[in-house]
């Protein structure tokens, strides 16, 4: 990319990078909470403390989220979810609510410290995470409500996709977040990109 400012690919203040045109917009997607969940959606009393605690039903069908006001629920396997709130949540007094899920059969693991996210959106939001992404992400393979886990390049990550525009969530382990960071925005470069201030995960 000759034509480019190689040296500002990366950069994440707020502004244009790349190609005149702009065709992603990336921004920092903050996390007050990221909880994971595990226990057998099977037993009614471990449904219902789910229900009683969080506010939000935990999704059945692989691959799937569910939604309340405040909180995000991702299906990560049978037996296993990230609860995920971008501010003010049901997600507080970890201890206590880890002891009452306890009691049920259940577990809880608090990942707050340990995960970053961006939104990217745009016309060209897939084709840039196409670039180190298996996954199909065309709206019919890949529709709102949806999250899988995959990688980045070598690094495991997790996208959701939240509604019917070009827009993704991607979380990765923020030891990893200088890495994933710049490779996005070095496939976004070509298409014309801008970082936007940071904002809430919803």
């Amino acid at each position: 990319m000759p034509d480019l400012d190689i040296a500002a690919i990366g950069s994440a203040a707020p502004g244009h990078y790349g190609a005149a045109a702009t065709g992603v917009t990336l921004a920092e997607t903050s996390i007050a909470a990221a909880w994971n969940v595990q226990g057998d959606p099977a037993r009614p009393e471990f449904a219902d403390d789910v229900w009683r605690l969080f506010g939000v039903a935990l999704p059945q069908a692989p691959n799937t989220t569910a939604a309340s006001d405040a909180l995000t629920a991702l299906w990560l396997g049978p037996t296993s979810w990230l609860l995920v709130a971008g501010s003010a949540s049901p997600l507080a007094d970890f201890a206590a609510t880890r002891e009452a899920l306890n009691a049920r059969g259940g577990a809880l693991f608090d990942l707050t410290a340990s995960r970053v996210a961006w939104t990217i959106s745009g016309a060209h939001a897939a084709t840039v995470l196409a670039t180190s992404c298996p996954l199909d992400l065309h709206p019919r393979a890949f529709a709102a409500g949806t999250c899988a886990q995959s990688v980045l390049g070598h690094i495991n990550a997790l996208i959701v996709k939240r509604d019917l525009t070009p827009t993704f969530t991607v979380l990765v382990a923020r030891s990893f977040a200088r890495d994933v960071w710049h490779a996005l925005c070095l496939s976004a470069a070509q298409h014309g990109y801008d970082v936007t201030p940071p904002t809430a995960f919803r």
